[in-house]
């Protein structure tokens, strides 16, 4: 059996799971709670529902694998230390890895959750079956986890994959503490911001924008809305996601370049918004990267849809008691 924390800004999960040699991970069952209290009352309180929710069903410490926990970084995956994530106010220094040890008896092991949901991809999604994944977020923020040569790779303090603090434009949306960035022009955030900028124009002009209706409007705005109106064949909407499509296609061609990879697997917005950027995207990839690196590399959302943050604890459940028999 398999025990999973995945500790986020706004709420956590607690989850059991079980696998089976090279089988799919199975979830049994899951607890979400809000991320509330200040940081050791909300781990005795994480503690506290895996202890229930394995009483209820039936499991002991002593049958548990392995422990996984995901987290917002930064953090240290070698000292198991939460380091003060700009999401999860208080946590500063935190060594989770140890008290959750001490409580459960059991192996655990931390990382940051884009390098989580890429050893989760790699081995149960999108990513299955190659031995160089990256794998983005692209969702409220722009993270990577690496795969390289068949191995997770965190590089020498945990910041390998911070991808989206990479400048691509001088000027631009915030994303990162950096204008311009790949996480400004490339996430959530970073799209609602293009947008407002895009939408402020328009509205001062004295034009019309069918998913904003005025000035007051603008700090509502979001990607999602924007993504809808595209699909609607709003023109407006469509050139905000086709910039946003440009500024991919940069940034993966760095990657692709840098990285060499056989697949790069990308999240939540990809899934939902591929219908807009995959014609732009892909121009600017054929434009801008080595045609021997980009020829060989297949781009694809997400596999694992929803499920995602669970099979990334639970991965690195798997993971914690395969280094624990090295």
């Amino acid at each position: 059996m398999l025990l999973g924390f995945d500790i986020g800004g706004t709420k956590c999960a607690v989850v059991i799971g079980t696998v089976a040699g090279n089988e799919p991970i199975e979830i049994v069952a899951k607890v979400v709670l809000p991320t509330v209290a200040p940081p050791y009352d909300m781990i005795e309180t994480l503690f506290v529902a895996a202890e229930s929710l394995l009483a209820k069903h039936g499991i002991s410490n002593h049958q548990l694998a392995g422990i996984g926990i995901s987290c917002g970084g930064p953090l240290s995956s070698k000292k198991g230390l939460v380091l003060s994530p700009p999401n999860l106010p208080g946590w500063d220094n935190i060594p989770i890895v140890e008290m959750t040890e001490k409580r459960f008896g059991k192996p655990a092991l931390l990382q940051n959750d884009a390098n989580a949901c890429a050893v989760a991809e790699w081995k149960y999604g999108a990513g299955r079956g190659y031995e160089n994944v990256i794998f983005l977020t692209f969702g409220t923020g722009m993270g990577a986890g690496l795969i390289l040569n068949g191995r997770l790779y965190s590089g020498t303090s945990d910041f390998a994959g911070e991808v989206g603090h990479l400048r691509l434009a001088d000027m631009g949306p915030v994303g990162f503490g950096k204008a311009g960035s790949f996480e400004g022009w490339c996430s959530g955030g970073g799209i609602a911001q293009l947008a407002q900028i895009r939408v402020r124009e328009r509205l001062q002009v004295g034009e019309k924008v069918s998913f904003c209706n005025s000035l007051a409007d603008l700090g509502g705005l979001t990607a999602k809305i924007v993504a809808e109106a595209a699909h609607g064949g709003d023109e407006l909407a469509l050139d905000i996601y086709h910039t946003c499509a440009e500024y991919l296609g940069r940034g993966l061609s760095l990657l692709i370049d840098i990285l060499n990879p056989e697949v790069i697997v990308m999240g939540s917005i990809y899934g939902r918004a591929k219908s807009l950027l995959d014609t732009r995207m892909l121009q600017v990839i054929e434009r801008e990267a080595y045609i021997g690196a980009s020829s060989v590399c297949k781009i694809v959302p997400a596999g694992l849809g929803e499920s995602i943050g669970d099979m990334a604890a639970l991965s690195l459940a798997v993971m914690s008691n395969a280094d624990k028999n090295n």
